[in-house]
């Protein structure tokens, strides 16, 4: 048993709000924003006009993005902590055997992550996996990454080592580190009550301080992430437009349904942009205010119920 002192309903928003955006985006992953069904016909079921990506996948179904934040979720109550270990080993069951996919069908993979499990699995260290591709800078480590602000609690130091080494598995370079390290102090700030805008600028300063002895580091997140306007929020796969496209949506929403048809109407890599929303959405909002005919059409939610069943909450 895991024991976590945010408020229950803020960490199962996070939870079930980074999953159910999966799903909802899952249908209309690599379409065009141009060709994306209209705002108000976007839901976790398609308009009958519109075909779906996987034609073989039932809607309501998760994807890699959960599976993988499940898979840490997993690992971190399994071994009482992080343990980048225990967590490869996990990332590659569920390569393998479907572990936390729902069904056990691995339906969708990102090239980066599927050549750094391979790599892993041929015996290199999980702190090097990542760097097979050394300028990748996919969304695949962001995605999942989540799940230790919800879990952890303990020093933002702490929770930024924890999310740089949770992506150096299959995501080697800083870029994705520091997008990781960035989103999660956003959301740790986000359930300890503070609203968005202060916590964007609380995660800002307190990772000035974490990296100020790492000038690597500091100058990625000053540089190349940091800046407004660096790049165009579309939503795509690339591990920066990703967390901004996030911030968008986040600061333009007023509710987690309202996020998650936002972050969707981007177009592109859909179920990953959903899911990076739904996280902080689902925690602003929290699980009370997410749509229950939403919820009610998640598939695998039997297993992920038993693994929540693994935390206790201090402060309901």
């Amino acid at each position: 048993m895991k024991k976590v002192s945010y408020p229950r309903n803020k960490v199962l928003g996070g939870i079930w709000g980074l999953i159910i955006g999966d799903a909802v985006g899952v249908p209309y992953e690599f379409t065009s924003q141009e060709d994306i069904p209209n705002f108000e016909e976007i839901d976790i079921i398609t308009p009958k006009h519109f075909r779906k990506t996987y034609s073989d996948v039932p809607f309501g179904t998760y994807s890699d993005d959960s599976a993988q934040f499940l898979c840490i979720l997993d690992s971190y109550i399994e071994c009482d902590g992080f343990n980048i270990d225990n967590l490869a080993k996990k990332f590659l069951a569920w390569l393998s055997d479907g572990l936390w996919a729902v069904d056990g069908y691995v339906f969708d993979v990102g090239g980066q992550t599927l050549n750094a499990l391979a790599e892993y699995a041929r015996g290199t260290s999980p702190r090097e996996s990542g760097m097979c591709l050394p300028e990748g800078k996919g969304n695949g480590a962001l995605m999942r990454t989540l799940a230790l602000a919800l879990i952890e609690d303990g020093d933002d130091e702490r929770l930024v080592n924890d999310s740089h080494e949770q992506a150096m598995i299959t995501h080697g370079n800083i870029c994705n580190h520091v997008c990781c390290a960035f989103y999660n102090l956003i959301a740790k700030y986000l359930l300890e009550g503070m609203e968005f805008e202060e916590s964007y600028s609380t995660a800002v300063n307190s990772l000035r301080k974490i990296y100020k002895e790492n000038k690597k580091y500091l100058e990625e997140f000053e540089n190349n992430i940091l800046p407004d306007g660096i790049i165009i929020e579309r939503g795509t796969g690339y591990v920066l437009d990703c967390l901004k496209s996030a911030f968008k949506v986040i600061r333009e929403s007023n509710s987690y349904e309202e996020a998650i048809k936002k972050a969707i109407a981007l177009g592109n890599d859909t179920d990953t942009t959903a899911a990076v929303v739904g996280g902080l959405a689902g925690i602003i909002y929290g699980f009370d205010n997410i749509p229950t005919r939403w919820y009610d059409q998640i598939r695998g939610k039997e297993n992920v119920l038993e693994l929540i069943d693994k935390i206790s909450f201090e402060n309901i």
